[in-house]
Parts: structure tokens; sequence; C-alpha cells
């Protein structure tokens, strides 16, 4: 490996027609959809919570907050029902509502390019960078941006 690249492995799901990817330091697990129970006065993109295992989690649909449409399901897709990946950011976990999970990946950093102005209806604000694949593009989230402390706080606290 030449100096200055830095390998790193993403998780990466689908949300709407898009593939993209976190770090896969802050997920913490997969799980299947669970009811999540509405919080009133939560800021338009935050589903709800929901208690997973004694622990209370907030849910936030990235669908809404990016202005997504949710993912046409085929056939094969059918039994799957979208699901959370539940991340934990700088100790605080949170839900993010996908359309499907598609694996863990490993991105050079020489590979990851800075974010175009405006990218499926989302703010460069919200994308850590952009890698080329053979079908498209993987946008790499920045998980801190899209789970600011100040607007967490906020969201946990109103439950």
């Amino acid at each position: 490996m030449a100096e200055g690249e830095v390998r790193f492995q993403l998780v990466t799901f689908q949300l709407g027609e898009e593939l993209y990817g976190v770090d896969i330091m802050d997920v913490k697990e997969v799980v299947k959809i669970q009811n999540v129970r509405p919080i009133p006065n939560a800021p338009y993109y935050v589903e709800g919570i929901f208690n997973l295992r004694g622990e209370i989690i907030p849910i936030i649909s990235l669908h809404k907050r990016f202005h997504i449409q949710s993912q046409e399901k085929s056939e094969e897709d059918l039994e799957f029902e979208g699901g959370f990946l539940i991340l934990n950011i700088d100790g605080n976990k949170i839900g993010l509502v996908i359309d499907k999970i598609a694996r863990v990946v490993e991105i050079n950093s020489k590979d990851m390019n800075p974010p175009p102005q405006m990218l499926s209806g989302i703010g460069t604000e919200y994308i850590h960078g952009v890698v080329r694949q053979e079908n498209g593009y993987l946008i790499i989230l920045d998980t801190r941006k899209i789970c600011n402390p100040k607007e967490l706080q906020k969201i946990i606290g109103i439950n």
C-alpha cells in the first residue's frame, strides 16, 4: 500500500435507487423493522423510538431527511421488509431506516472523490465522499452530520 493511502470498511445499503455506505466502526448492528412509537413534536424525519433489548433508540428516516422515494420491491425482495441500521455515534445510539442491506466493502481513500454539489437531493454536508463503481456510485455518508449531537440530544430528550 502506498504512503498516504488509507483503507477502510463500509457497511453498504440501498436507499431508494442509490447505494450508500457508512463507516463500519459506527455500525452496531442491523435489525428487522420493528414497531416504532411516534414522538410528538419531533422533527419531520424522525419516525419515532423503539425498544431494542431494553434500550430506547430513536429512528431517523433518511428517505424523509433526503427526500428520497422508497425502492420498488422486486419479487425476490418481498420477503425482506427493510430494516434499521443501528449506529453508535459518540455514545448515542440511533437507527436509520434502510430499504435493503447490501454488504461490507473495503474502500481505498484514493478512490474516494469529493461529493458533487447536489446528489439525489442530498446536500453535500451529509456526504463524506463518492466512490465510482461498475454500476453507479457508492455514496459515503457522514454519520456525524446526519446525526449531529445537538439534534440527537434534542430528539432523545423529547421522549
